[in-house]
């Protein structure tokens, strides 16, 4: 079928053509969603259960083991981890990768159904599991709002106003905030004065619950009408909760609560969290947009809207950007599509000088038009403009200019032969149409693995491989019929061409000599090769490897942890000396604290630390992203001296999925203290390591507790029970919560504590009284106590698919990678003994990186069959895809040497590199093969048909390789591509020489052609 000449017949329906891709493109550009990273679906719930009271024993054993078992019913479920507290049962559920987004919320659903099951036999006094299954919502715009000088109540109704008003911007999905200053309402009452007036504790809480509680009076029937009975909550003020009477229930032995009580509305004593910009209070206003909302737009509209609150809001409130996403989008892409340009011109500069203007206008024509087609169908199939389908275009641009070149060169050479333009546009496509389009597929599904792959990962980088099919595709078809169209405008060729050899050049003769010497030589010249490729594969190993690469964003973190049971006030006051101490430094441009939990999260790959007391997290942004590591450095060697009894760990933010410490050594077993001694054995041998830091384990420290011992006889004889005993103690240290004061849209809660000197005092625990039900008086809490005894107890029992899993995490020196790093201590971690019923695995960047190419390996085997089976098809022979499928393992030769001397790590973006460079090594090796065979037919002398095909396949070859190296210079300094580009750079470099020496040389032996002839 001949295409070309039909596409410069019918050249109507060709500029048809043009103009879709061209104008497309430009609406596409205008058009098309914008993202920093492409989105893929965390596939993670968490379920939380709150059991006041219990011991982390007892909430493991009661609340958690009942969960857990009745959550692994779930078909869908991959993995289920928990950590039990104090109190408080935390179930992380996850699901396989086989189930899309899509899937998710049916998913959930069954979750909860399983869930709400198994509440009800769960024990007395275990409130209702919540199961969370958006914490994954990305809040993109993040700010710091401060307000010096204002008081708790006013910043509270900012907070309100704020949220509200983004709300209403289109496209905002959702706003969080978070460390607003916390109310409550404190009726202090003293001991002495409870004892005195023989008040009963119990009176004085639940008068305060029902006083305010909001229940229904039922209704009246009035003529044709139902008129509703309301009895309205009676404390509607601090005066209301003053002048509440309490007293014997029909006696009028009445009083107030301010005869017996100081009643005051203040900032919760110990708050849930704290928050501070810059070393200044703050609280932070976190909004996310719409799944299908261009997140630029999005962020724009919300500027625009609170440049004109700018007037509504009070003067001295300011609101600081922690993380705009929209802005480093907008930079972002605004930089890669310079990047892309760049690349396009150098493209067409390198055609321009090598093979004349006409030539280079050609294909750089063609090659606009394919990128813009492909933005195009980007925007059509909803395809977002984001770091990785970016960088699908430029992976893929010198197999989008190689069809170009292959199509352009064959119609030039067949005009200077004397054929007219369109007789030679039809002849070269239709010589050339079916391997190129055979290699194009080939090229395609070479990341069909990674697109396919059903893990977060290959969800991450689905567009990578939806963008380079489209593209490939899409250069294919434009290569057949607009270039011979635009070929046909713009060759132009002298009268007396045809007498001369196009190929009778210095440099076309230099190469048929050498490449004739080759042949002569075949088996040292294919040893040669064999030996080369030998080295380089023994010299892989000495490339470093890694995951993703550290992000771009000049953000990193600073983790503090407190022993486990500390107060969050003295986790504040350490991180406030942090903070200066780090603010001093002149590379930081800002730092957000957050204490008693991590922050909303503001990225995909930002993984919030949950509710804890003990810990502290600084978000430091510096100049720029080089001046990190040796922040990261001076932290490690100072801080640790400056606050001892804490752990103090930094992260890098990094791209990709993935989150955690980069080294985790799990042990699973039964027994805590075992858990804990071989934790210790294995940190023990972290510490002792070069090149390993900021080492920790996930149980962290024993807490300590203070227990009275119950006796029975006695509270028994009183009318005394344990809750009577836990609420005195309550009432004692933190006070009881006795109810809710309802204010607008706010709940306050009411607590009913003593005062401050009777409160903080650990010694007057033995002088306090408990009201006796029995005696209608207060007795002496030692008439049921024997002793007060401290003990250490666990706080923070961590299981994996129920089974007990101690983690001992670290993190690589900032000079070495995870891999390098592990390597020096896995050997011997894994000699330890491990006593019965305990195991060892791996976590961290080794399981992440394992699991992704597990399912890409997955994925793999499909792809190569299809590519195999095309290979022959195309031939309807085994030899020659022999000799294509032979030279791939030698593309490694130039991968070595150039990442080895780039001194880059090997990691995911390089495997993309390697899987583009071995569609690019068989596309070439493809068309030239098909050309020997084509010069066989029409030659009798077999050797110098094969240096025929191969010199007239030279000049295609190295110009798509020369374009695509200079097409990569621009990512060499981006930190996500780079080490994908030197891959590609240097690989090529090598693949060029593999294809016009290896693959003939290969040829003549496979065929078994004698140099002789």
């Amino acid at each position: 079928m001949k295409i070309a000449s039909y596409a410069i017949e019918k050249q109507v329906n060709t500029w048809l053509l043009i103009l879709l891709c061209f104008l497309g493109g430009l609406w596409a550009l205008a058009t098309i969603g914008r993202l920093e990273d492409p989105a893929f679906t965390l596939k993670e719930a968490i379920v939380v259960t709150y059991y006041p009271g219990a011991t982390a024993t007892e909430v493991e054993e009661e609340v958690t083991e009942l969960l857990e078992s009745a959550i692994q019913q779930l078909s869908q479920l991959k993995r289920i981890t928990s950590k039990s507290m104090p109190g408080k049962s935390e179930i992380r559920v996850e699901i396989q990768d086989k189930y899309d987004g899509k899937q998710m919320p049916q998913i959930w659903d069954e979750l909860r159904r399983k869930v709400n099951d198994a509440s009800h036999r769960l024990p007395t006094g275990t409130m209702p599991p919540v199961v969370n299954d958006d914490f994954g919502d990305v809040f993109g715009i993040f700010y710091a709002v401060t307000a010096e000088g204002y008081s708790d109540r006013e910043i509270r109704e900012l907070a309100t106003f704020l949220r509200r008003e983004m709300l209403l911007v289109p496209g905002v999905a959702k706003v969080q905030t978070a460390g607003e200053p916390e109310e409550q309402i404190y009726v202090e009452i003293s001991h002495d004065r409870l004892l005195g007036i023989g008040l009963p504790l119990e009176l004085v809480i639940g008068t305060l619950q029902a006083e305010n509680a909001v229940a229904s009076a039922g209704s009246l029937q009035v003529g044709d009408k139902r008129v509703r009975l309301i009895s309205k909550p009676g404390l509607d003020s601090i005066a209301a909760i003053e002048n509440l009477r309490i007293g014997k229930a029909g006696s009028t032995e009445q009083l107030s609560i301010y005869d017996v009580a100081t009643v005051s509305r203040q900032e919760a004593e110990v708050p849930s969290q704290l928050i501070r910009f810059n070393g200044r209070a703050a609280f932070t206003l976190a909004i996310s947009g719409l799944t299908d909302a261009n997140i630029v737009d999005v962020g724009k509209a919300v500027d625009a809207h609170l440049a004109t609150l700018n007037s509504r809001i009070p003067l001295g409130v300011e609101l600081h950007p922690i993380y705009q996403q929209h802005i480093v989008v907008d930079t972002a892409i605004n930089d890669f599509i310079i990047n892309l340009v760049i690349s396009v011109v150098i493209v067409v500069a390198v055609l321009c000088l090598t093979m004349g203007w006409r030539v280079g206008l050609v294909v750089g024509g063609t090659l606009l038009l394919t990128v813009l087609g492909t933005v195009f169908f980007m925007r059509v199939w909803h395809i977002e403009m984001e770091r990785i389908s970016l960088g699908a275009l430029i992976i893929a641009m010198g197999m989008l200019v190689d069809n170009a070149i292959v199509v352009a060169e064959t119609m030039l050479i067949n005009m200077q032969r004397g054929m007219a333009s369109r007789k030679a546009a039809g002849e070269a496509a239709s010589r050339t149409q079916i391997p190129l389009l055979g290699a194009t597929v080939i090229g395609i599904m070479a990341f069909a693995g990674i697109g396919l792959s059903p893990d977060s990962t290959g969800e991450f980088l689905f567009s990578l491989f939806a963008v380079i099919g489209i593209s490939l595709l899409l250069s294919w078809v434009l290569a057949i019929t607009v270039t011979p169209l635009l070929g046909h405008y713009l060759f132009k060729v002298s009268a007396n061409s045809a007498a001369e050899d196009p190929y009778a050049g210095g440099f076309y003769q230099r190469y048929a000599r050498l490449l004739s010497l080759a042949l002569r030589h075949r088996l040292a010249t294919l040893g040669m090769l064999l030996g080369l490729t030998v080295v380089s594969v023994i010299g892989f190993g000495q490339v470093k490897q890694v995951f993703f690469p550290a992000s771009n964003t000049p953000i990193f973190y600073l983790n503090y942890f407190l022993p486990q049971g500390s107060d969050i006030r003295a986790t504040a006051r350490d991180m406030q000396q942090i903070e200066q101490l780090i603010l001093a430094d002149e590379t930081v441009v800002s730092v957000s604290s957050f204490i008693g939990g991590g922050a909303s999260r503001f990225m995909l790959t930002y993984a919030p630390e949950q509710p804890n007391a003990a810990y502290g997290q600084l978000i430091i942004r510096t100049s720029h992203r080089d001046q990190i590591p040796p922040l990261m450095q001076k932290i490690r060697d100072e801080l640790p001296a400056q606050f001892p009894n804490a752990e103090i760990y930094t992260q890098q933010l990094m791209f990709g999925p993935g989150s955690g410490a980069k080294l985790q050594a799990r042990i699973a077993g039964a027994d805590e203290a075992v858990l804990r001694q071989l934790g210790q054995q294995v940190a023990d041998i972290m510490r002792n390591t070069d090149g390993v830091t900021d080492i920790r384990q996930n149980w962290r420290q024993r807490e300590l507790v203070v227990v009275p011992d119950f006796n029975e006889d006695r509270a028994r004889v009183a009318g005394i029970n344990r809750t009577d005993l836990a609420q005195t103690l309550e009432f004692s240290s933190t006070g009881v919560r006795s109810g809710v004061y309802r204010e607008h849209d706010k709940q306050i809660p009411i607590v009913v504590r003593p005062p401050a000197d009777e409160r903080f005092n650990l010694d007057r625990l033995n002088d306090r009284m408990i009201w006796s039900s029995t005696d209608k008086t207060y007795i002496p809490l030692t008439q049921v106590i024997n002793s007060f005894e401290t003990q250490h107890e666990e706080a923070k029992i961590q299981r994996r698919n129920r089974i007990r899993t101690l983690t001992v995490e670290a993190e690589p020196a900032t000079s070495i990678t995870a891999d390098q790093a592990l390597r020096r201590i896995k050997t011997q971690i894994e000699q330890l003994p491990m006593p019965a019923g305990y195991q060892l695995s791996w976590g961290g960047e080794f399981e992440s990186s394992s699991d992704a190419q597990a399912s890409l390996a997955a994925q793999l085997p499909l792809s190569f069959i299809v590519m195999l089976v095309i290979s022959i098809l195309l031939f309807g022979s085994l030899k020659q895809p022999l000799v294509i499928w032979l030279i791939v393992p030698m593309s490694i030769c130039g991968v070595t040497a150039g990442l080895l001397a780039s001194g880059l790590p090997f990691g995911f973006t390089a495997l993309l590199g390697f899987l583009s460079l071995s569609g690019m090594l068989m596309k070439n090796a493809i068309v030239l093969v098909e050309e020997i065979d084509l010069q066989l037919a029409e030659s009798q002398d077999k050797l110098q048909a094969i240096v025929q095909a191969s010199v007239s396949r030279i000049r295609p070859v190295i110009l798509a390789a020369l374009t695509t190296i200079l097409g990569m210079l621009p990512l060499i300094w981006d930190a996500f591509f780079n080490s994908m580009a030197v891959t590609i750079m240097a690989g090529l470099a090598f693949a060029t020489i593999l294809t016009l020496v290896a693959v003939p040389v290969l040829y003549s032996l496979v065929f078994r052609i004698s140099a002789a002839k």
